[in-house]
């Protein structure tokens, strides 16, 4: 029997066990934050793999999954410079999903929170 696809579904129902997590929108696609900052996403930009999370985390940590796991875990030229990896939801076990979104949730929770942005008036 072929594995169930994971979809964003099931990655909401995860994130959403962990602290300080709401759902959310980025560029009018299906988003996670903790306490405002974003830190999993649905991959839109159109150089990711359809059906793909963007997950945020610290370089040397996306390193280490793309190398160990390319067949899951990759990099759109977009993303590049972001400290953040993408992930192919189709290929994804969910306890790998799990431990994932942990990493997201860890890495911007423990970011310093940026003031809110005020528009100038002219």
């Amino acid at each position: 029997m072929p594995k169930k696809a994971i979809g964003f579904d099931a990655v909401r129902k995860i994130a959403l066990t962990l602290p300080d997590v709401e759902e959310s929108t980025a560029y009018g696609s299906p988003a996670l934050r903790v306490r405002g900052q974003l830190f999993a996403a649905i991959a839109i930009n159109k150089s990711a793999e359809p059906n793909s999370l963007m997950v945020r985390m610290p370089f040397e940590e996306r390193d280490a999954l793309i190398a160990e796991q390319p067949d899951i875990y990759y990099l759109a030229d977009h993303y590049a410079p972001y400290p953040c990896v993408l992930a192919r939801l189709a290929r994804v076990d969910p306890e790998a999903l799990r431990d994932l979104l942990l990493m997201g949730w860890r890495f911007v929770s423990a970011q310093k929170k940026r003031p809110a942005r005020t528009r100038r008036r002219r």
